[in-house]
């Protein structure tokens, strides 16, 4: 596997009333500086009615982001593929990977908030044949002309994308996956698994002998890139990593649960609802730049991911404390990973 890089993920969620155009440029000063800082991917999520948050729609965002760095490759985590239509999402991709010179990775998953398929004229049951069905689209689109395949809610009539993608034969496809199923999904569909930032280090072990297996029996290699997401807060001590990201950190969580995340999360493993301690035990990256570091490379060692993405601001944290923990992981943590590994 190649040398570890960094990713940031954007996550654009702020509370209701806050001032939405100030803390764009806020976000774009956070680009900056993780482009300034050697990260090597920019990501954003994708929610629909989020309330009780604001939320920024990922493909303008990323859009716009772009501008901030002509180097960080950029990442979509995750589209909620089951919810749109292929040849839509298609074009919308190809025009991104194009007007950034080649640099976007398409992230999709499946997507599990009711709110949000009601809103899109689907349903749960309809979301892994809706996935399957537009991600074999969305590849043939963007590597044949005039596709010709009826699916459950398309049906494409020697179809052409107005525009292809940049990259051959099509930009690399990160699959996001939580159950075993999904994970087994993503050895056969994609050319890598997207570790999601939730499940603990023992869950993550157990189904990454899940995919080896899948992509064994596939035929398929172990891919180059192993991305794995996580929540991150560095600080001089322990103590005052947890004290300044907890209140953030805790709302966000709870509001995962309240969307229901934990539902669709490995039986074990299905409890966002926890305690502080017991939930970031395992879970998330909290501590001095030591200790930060040694976890990293636990990882790294323990389950060969070599992207590590992180996610570093949640909802009601000050622009200052991102700026700060950026820069303490950059000064303190990257060269001790360095060393480590």
């Amino acid at each position: 596997m190649s040398d570890l890089t960094y990713g940031l993920f954007v996550r654009g969620q702020y509370h209701a009333g806050d001032d939405m155009r100030k803390r764009f440029e806020e976000v774009k000063a956070q680009v900056r500086l993780a482009d300034q800082l050697g990260f090597s991917d920019l990501l954003t999520g994708m929610h629909y009615a989020a309330a009780p948050f604001q939320q920024y729609q990922l493909i303008p965002l990323l859009s716009r982001l772009m501008a901030e760095t002509e180097r960080m490759r950029l990442v979509t985590g995750i589209i909620l593929l089951s919810l749109h239509k292929p040849i839509d999402i298609a074009e919308q991709l190809a025009t991104l990977d194009v007007m950034s010179g080649g640099r976007l990775v398409f992230g999709a998953g499946l997507g599990y908030r009711e709110v949000e398929f009601k809103a899109f004229g689907t349903t749960p049951a309809e979301r892994v044949q809706r996935l399957e069905e537009n991600l074999e689209a969305i590849k043939r689109l963007w590597t044949e002309d005039d596709v010709s395949m009826k699916g459950s809610h398309f049906e494409l009539d020697r179809a052409t994308v107005s525009l292809k993608p940049m990259q051959r034969p099509h930009p690399p496809i990160w699959l996001g996956a939580n159950a075993d199923a999904a994970v087994r999904r993503a050895a056969r569909l994609a050319d890598t698994w997207f570790i999601n930032p939730h499940q603990r280090m023992d869950t993550i072990e157990r189904q990454l002998s899940l995919y080896k297996q899948a992509l064994t029996k596939l035929g398929r290699p172990m891919p180059a890139e192993l991305p794995l997401m996580r929540e991150i807060f560095v600080a001089r001590t322990r103590a005052e990593a947890i004290r300044l990201a907890r209140p953030y950190l805790e709302e966000k969580y709870k509001v995962y649960h309240q969307w229901g995340q934990d539902k669709v999360m490995p039986k074990g493993d299905d409890d966002l609802s926890l305690a502080f301690d017991d939930l970031t035990r395992d879970r998330f990256l909290l501590g001095s730049s030591d200790e930060v570091a040694e976890q990293i490379i636990g990882y790294c060692r323990r389950l060969g991911v070599n992207r590590m993405i992180l996610s570093v601001h949640w909802v009601g944290m000050p622009h200052s404390q991102v700026v700060d923990t950026l820069n303490l992981f950059a000064a303190e943590v990257m060269p001790k990973v360095s060393q480590g590994l």
